[in-house]
């Protein structure tokens, strides 16, 4: 795993072998820890950065460079 520096100065850890498929670049599975026992969120894979943003369908929308994972729950009631 990468170890990155948040922001805000925290070390965490990308899983470059965990991630899904956005529409710009992969979403990277990102730890708090290097056991991986804590989630902290995903990096963009087009920008490389952490900055983005995850609705309750599991929609990931980067905040940087626009790149979307598609939902992973979806029916015709959430449009």
């Amino acid at each position: 795993m990468d170890a990155t520096t948040t922001t805000d100065g925290r070390t965490v850890y990308v899983a470059r072998d965990e991630g899904d498929r956005g529409s710009k670049g992969p979403f990277f599975v990102v730890y708090g820890d290097e056991a991986r026992e804590n989630r902290y969120g995903y990096l963009c894979g087009n920008c490389e950065r952490i900055d983005n943003a995850m609705d309750p369908m599991g929609r990931i929308e980067c905040n940087v460079c626009g790149n979307v994972r598609k939902p992973t729950e979806w029916d015709a009631a959430h449009e």
